[in-house]
């Protein structure tokens, strides 16, 4: 089967991984004009983990990730108040976890496409239309492609799902997220090997030390409104300008491409329309909330991958797994970046009693859910 994947990010890349060795005819086309370089640290573990087993990448990403001991919360002048290990995180999920850069994840991914796979960037989506035998799409470079799929794997504001199923499918859940890496050797001796998270109500900045020099850098901070600021780190220093500790030395050395968006959710009635279907956030964003959207990405590639024949099934089988995901999630976002002060000190005292035997488990099932197989 001929299938145009429409982008090239983490959902994209591990179904052209699958589609490839399964000997389909794979063109992944990509506005961006070449891969991208920022984004965050996440925690992979779940379906995508089992998923890049099965494929072979499992190693590469290994190579790639971080071994993070904890997550300590510190106050405004950086003195610990709290912390959760990552050992018990990571036996509650059998220590199938690593940590790992969104960019790395997708390079693991982009350095292992099968020989036949046609990457192309620079060659976003600008109209589709269906016919009977095949799908003729459009592209922001002039070309055509034709296809017997096109499948949208282009993000929470995915352009294929915009030309195919319209608009109006995003549910804001009241929070805005910023991404960005740094150089600075003071701020980078400070963090280390664990994730240095202010203890902060209505906004929260967070740091990782890389192991080339860089320090990783991500926000989030309250807000009722979806509309993204026209300028991003403008924005950013303004909402976090006034934070202590070494916040300040961060907000200097932000730079002007950083990635910010909207915290959202993905809410379809159907994920397939003729010859036209969607995988990974452009049909199921569950936000970083849930804190396993690449995971679902992979994960959700790979069953769409085995039911290609049949979309119907794919969706039987996924979109209950991303509605699970989505609800632990919009649950959990009160915990997540507390409101107010009352909420803020209910958390450490949950955070000092996940060290008590059990309870651990228990933490760590309330922040993922349901334990998810490929079958």
């Amino acid at each position: 089967m001929r299938v145009v994947v429409a982008g090239a990010g983490i959902a994209g890349l591990a179904l052209a991984h699958r589609l490839g060795t399964l000997g389909h005819d794979v063109v992944v086309v990509e506005r961006a004009p070449a891969p991208r370089s920022t984004g965050y640290m996440i925690d992979f573990f779940g379906p995508g983990y089992d998923a890049a087993e099965r494929m072979g990448v499992l190693p590469r990403l290994r190579e790639l990730g971080y071994r993070i001991t904890k997550a300590g919360y510190v106050d405004e002048h950086g003195r610990l108040v709290g912390g959760i290990g990552f050992d018990r995180f990571a036996r509650a999920v059998g220590g199938r976890l690593l940590s790992i850069m969104r960019p790395d994840l997708e390079r693991a991914f982009r350095e292992d496409l099968p020989a036949g796979v046609d990457l192309r960037f620079g060659a976003g989506v600008v109209e589709v239309a269906q016919h009977d035998d095949r799908v003729e799409v459009a592209l922001e470079d002039s070309s055509t492609v034709s296809a017997d799929l096109l499948v949208g794997a282009d993000g929470v504001h995915s352009t294929v799902r915009r030309l195919v199923f319209g608009d109006g499918h995003l549910r804001h859940l009241g929070f805005h997220t910023a991404a960005f890496t740094f150089d600075d050797p003071e701020t980078h001796a400070l963090v280390a090997d664990r994730f240095h998270v202010t203890d902060t109500v209505g906004r929260q900045f967070g740091f990782y030390g890389l192991r080339d020099g860089r320090v990783a850098a991500f926000t989030v901070h309250r807000t009722p409104s979806p509309d993204l600021p026209v300028d991003a780190r403008a924005a950013v220093r303004d909402v976090y300008g006034s934070m202590g500790w070494v916040v300040p030395r961060a907000l200097a050395r932000c730079p002007a491409d950083l990635y910010y968006d909207q915290v959202a959710q993905v809410e379809l009635p159907r994920w397939s329309d003729g010859r036209v279907v969607l995988v990974g956030d452009a049909c199921g964003a569950v936000s970083l909330l849930a804190g396993q959207g690449a995971s679902l990405g992979i994960g959700g590639a790979y069953v769409l991958a085995e039911h290609l024949d049949d979309l119907a099934a794919y969706e039987r089988a996924w979109r209950p797994v991303v509605i699970e995901k989505q609800r632990v999630a919009r649950s959990a976002a009160r915990w997540f970046l507390p409101d107010s002060r009352l909420r803020l000190r209910a958390r450490r005292v949950a955070m000092r009693l996940s060290h008590l035997p059990g309870v651990d488990r228990l933490v760590a099932t309330s922040l993922v859910g349901k334990p998810v197989t490929l079958g």
